[in-house]
């Protein structure tokens, strides 16, 4: 799992724009996050997160972004930061138009670690 979503995140880097490297950051902290390992979780969720900010991506990726760093600091045990992630991740969504996009990022929030 781990190796296919670094693989999956290496090709976007070469093939894709900052959409699809910021998709393949946010599927790397999500399987360091399922896998329970805090440390590699937040840094991918960062990186997600820093390329949405230097390419302007808003909506449902930057919403993803935050919704990845409330998962990893939950993780982690950082009860605080996870909360605070979780708030800007639902301002994000404020912007969600899509209702697939929309049911997506509600499902994912919903499962967050508390």
């Amino acid at each position: 799992m781990v190796h296919a979503a670094h693989a999956s995140r290496y090709h976007w880097e070469r093939v894709g724009d900052a959409t699809n490297l910021l998709a393949g950051e946010w599927q790397c902290s999500r399987v360091y996050s399922v896998l329970r390992r805090a440390e590699p979780a937040l840094h991918h969720a960062e990186c997600a997160l820093r390329v949405a900010q230097e390419a302007g991506i808003t909506g449902f990726f930057l919403a993803t972004c935050y919704e990845a760093l409330a998962r990893a600091h939950a993780v982690a045990g950082d009860r605080a930061a996870s909360d605070a992630a979780r708030e800007q991740a639902n301002r994000a969504a404020e912007a969600i138009t899509d209702p697939e996009e929309r049911e997506i990022f509600d499902r994912d929030m919903a499962a967050l670690p508390m």
